[in-house]
């Protein structure tokens, strides 16, 4: 992790697909904000005005496809999650995100045609310093047989991620990840969301999921994986999941400086933990660069401090 100064777009770069519910064209373009301004959607093509929504937890107002941004005028755009992870997981503070329709476009159900739109765009350093959210103690959510936890993790953000389906096929599989724009590139950003066949046609008969192909998704029966061109990693599911879980966490409005753990989590669990976090004001802090550098020398020096506070000695658990 580099403890550094905070990061914009140098210019704008636009993506076109559909969207995954509508099946519809849909515009998105990835440009400068201002520093301390975050994530902003604009949402254009509405009547009358474009509007904006902040990209934080506050504005979650569905997660049971995908997690849905609006307001008190109603939802502006879904599917968010796949553009959010492509900016924390490269390392922008900052940008804005013009949509002129009412989802994400799914593309090829990865991130990387936003990572190739960051790359193209370019990163500008700024003035300000970068901020981080910092966990201070641990703090839990259990919803049925799903379990996540952020916790105290000084030398940065950390993914430890498990999926368990019944699907024998996908079975159970855990992949932990110590986030960089390095690893997120190379590991994560190319991972596709996935599902299994008797889940889609229940989705298309329901009117949803009606842009979802296999173009966008990996799709498996009670036996097989459908699509011809076969996994990009033998691990495809759960790096999604990472995937996933970087971009619902960045609705937390600064990078993170903890580890989150999840078991059999999805859209809805993420928000869950974050929210829990957020409203437990003794459980975090903001702090700037130079102070995150210090905790983190501590941590790496075995001192157990963690900005001041002793911290639990934790590791990876991955079963």
């Amino acid at each position: 992790m580099k403890f550094s100064r905070q990061t914009t777009l140098r210019s704008q770069a636009t993506v076109t697909g559909v969207g995954v519910h509508s099946g519809l064209p849909v515009n998105l373009t990835v440009g400068p904000a201002p520093v301390d301004a975050g994530f902003i959607f604009v949402r254009s093509g509405l009547e009358g005005r474009d509007r904006e929504v902040q990209a934080t937890a506050e504005s979650v107002i569905a997660t049971e496809f995908a997690t849905v941004l609006g307001d008190r005028e109603g939802p502006l755009v879904s599917t968010a999650e796949h553009v959010l992870a492509a900016l924390r997981g490269m390392g922008v503070d900052n940008a804005t995100i013009e949509i002129d329709g009412p989802e994400v476009p799914i593309m090829d159900g990865s991130a990387a045609a936003f990572v190739a739109a960051i790359d193209q765009a370019g990163i500008l350093t700024q003035f300000g310093s970068r901020r981080f959210l910092q966990i201070l103690k641990p703090v839990q959510v259990v919803m049925g047989d799903s379990f996540g936890e952020l916790r105290p993790y000084a030398a940065g953000f950390r993914a430890e991620i498990e999926i368990d389906f019944t699907n024998p096929v996908i079975g159970r599989q855990n992949y932990s990840l110590d986030l960089t724009p390095e690893r997120f590139r190379r590991e994560i950003c190319r991972a596709r969301t996935f599902g299994c066949m008797n889940d889609v046609a229940r989705l298309w008969s329901a009117g949803f999921a009606l842009g979802s192909s296999f173009e966008n998704t990996v799709v498996f029966d009670e036996t097989r994986l459908l699509n011809a061109e076969g996994l990009r990693y033998n691990d495809e599911c759960v790096r999604h999941k990472v995937l996933d879980v970087i971009g619902d966490l960045a609705l937390a409005g600064l990078p993170l400086l903890g580890a989150y753990r999840s078991v059999r989590g999805g859209h809805k669990l993420n928000h869950a933990v974050l929210t829990a976090l957020l409203a437990d004001r003794s459980a975090w802090r903001v702090i700037e660069a130079e102070t995150a550098r210090r905790s983190r020398v501590y941590a790496e020096a075995g001192s157990g401090m963690v900005g001041g506070m002793i911290a639990p000695a934790y590791g990876p658990d991955v079963s």
